[in-house]
């Protein structure tokens, strides 16, 4: 018999779960949100939040160090990582404790614990000491419980010398050789923040670029300002075995030639990935379906096929993203509430931290073409952009995909200073459905970095003011 029963329990306090109590709160829900380790989830503990405050503080330092240019010489200055890690604990403890409140605030109740599912209405969680507790939902279960980073035999974690993001972003120094494995998001983001600290970065990357599936044109300047600044870049290369002495590694990798090389390292950052947490809750055994990788089958509503049962977040699917993860559990909310609401959204933006920052919306280049669409490229370069040059971040660019024949934007992609914040105004004219001319025509104030995305959509057109109008070469 459950001890207490509730409109909606909410397995997992992580971006996707707390909105969603939230916003079942506001709803006049009654909501039970189980968290088993930290509310707020990877994202606030120690993955977007810790890992952008890691990031900006390691690029002011780095910008401190090189400013003579500006006419600013900095003598002695110095980096205390420790100090660093501090102030970064107290962002993340003030943002989980706000979270919580906010939960509280909204009429939602926090039970600390491991969920499993024991039926279509019922979790049983299991508290630290032991105990167990069981409790009903009248309406609906929402999993929430994201994803775990992959570990592979043969790199075995050890949370000292062989490490994940996890304990990357709480590192209290900085010294000595880092590896990286797995040059994706997460591994260029964190590995450049050493890298600005002192450390001598290698990255071994299994594909043949880094980013995964992003354009190369984007690859390419985020590469060689990582390589520039003394990083070294092992494409088609695999990590073959892993040993760990004295805490220090040796990592043996196999080259695109067949070749090994030894590397030693102080530490060896795995970043391979992550795996959805749908396996091993309860949800098999209640008749949910999974794939073969364990994400949680959903309908437009994210409502799986037992009915009352929701997922939400990496758990549901990719993309991983954070605020992913937060919109649907504003729609899942809302259903369970007894509104109109579904996943309906033309495009899911994403930042990657690098430096530059790459951030993309709406279909890629490639994308667009394996789609058989005719396309039409606009490009506008940072560094002809007095914004840019007056702050002293000229590399790369903005560049819009548009459909050839109609003019309508599909997608855009931007490489340089502050993309992150820059892609919000490209996603929304491709949610309005935007043709090139409504951005083109939109009078962007100046000096700012905005006016290198209306000089896109300009220069896309045959029209650009401060760049030439020559069609962009395609970059796939």
């Amino acid at each position: 018999m459950a001890n207490k029963s509730f409109d909606a329990i909410v397995i997992g306090g992580g971006p996707g779960g707390y909105p969603c109590a939230i916003r079942l709160g506001q709803l006049k829900q009654k909501v039970l949100v189980v968290e088993k380790e930290y509310v707020g989830g990877v994202c606030l503990n120690w993955g977007c939040i810790p890992s952008k405050a890691l990031i900006a503080a390691s690029g002011l330092y780095e910008r401190i160090l090189h400013a003579e240019k500006m006419g600013i010489t900095a003598q002695g200055v110095q980096i205390d990582i420790g100090k660093m890690q501090d102030w970064k604990e107290g962002i993340v403890k003030k943002l989980t404790s706000g979270v919580a409140t906010l939960i509280k605030a909204n009429g939602g109740e926090i039970v600390m614990g491991t969920a499993r599912v024991t039926g279509p209405k019922t979790v049983e969680v299991t508290k630290s000491d032991g105990t167990k507790e069981t409790f009903e939902a009248t309406k609906a279960i929402v999993v929430a419980t994201g994803a775990t980073p992959i570990e592979l035999p043969h790199l075995k974690i050890d949370g000292e010398t062989v490490i994940t993001a996890r304990q990357a972003v709480s590192m209290r120094e900085a010294k000595g050789t880092m590896i990286v494995v797995g040059g994706g998001v997460i591994g260029m983001e964190l590995g450049m923040v050493y890298q600005k600290l002192g450390m001598k970065v290698i990255v071994v990357e299994l594909l043949d670029q880094l980013l995964g599936a992003t354009d190369p044109d984007l690859v390419q300047v985020v590469q060689k300002a990582f390589e520039k600044a003394g990083g070294e870049v092992l494409l088609k290369t695999k990590a073959t075995n892993l040993r760990v002495e004295n805490k220090k590694a040796m990592l043996t990798v196999e080259l695109p030639d067949g070749a090994k090389r030894d590397i030693e390292a102080d530490k060896v950052l795995v970043s391979i990935g992550f795996r959805p947490n749908g396996k091993g809750i309860g949800l098999e055994e209640i008749g949910v379906k999974l794939d073969q990788r364990g994400h949680v089958l959903v309908d437009d509503k994210l409502q799986t096929n037992v009915k009352g049962v929701y997922a939400i977040g990496d758990v549901s699917g990719a993309p991983y993203l954070a605020h992913k993860a937060t919109k649907e559990g504003e729609i899942v909310a809302e259903v369970i509430a007894g509104k109109k609401s579904a996943r309906d959204w033309r495009t899911m933006p994403s930042a990657i931290f690098t430096e530059p920052e790459i951030a993309t919306t709406g279909m890629s280049e490639r994308d667009a073409k394996a789609a058989g669409k005719k396309v039409k490229l606009g490009k506008f370069p940072f560094s002809v952009l007095g914004r840019a040059m007056a702050i002293d971040s000229t590399e790369g660019f903005v560049k819009v995909i548009l459909d050839e024949q109609t003019n309508e934007v599909l997608g855009v992609a931007i490489v340089g200073p502050e993309a992150s914040d820059l892609i919000s105004e490209a996603s929304l004219a491709i949610e309005m459905c935007a043709f090139a001319e409504d951005v083109a025509m939109t009078i962007h104030p100046h000096p700012t970095l905005g006016e290198g995305v209306m000089e896109a959509f300009h220069q896309a057109l045959g029209h650009a003011i401060h760049t030439n109008n020559r069609a962009p070469r395609p970059s796939v």
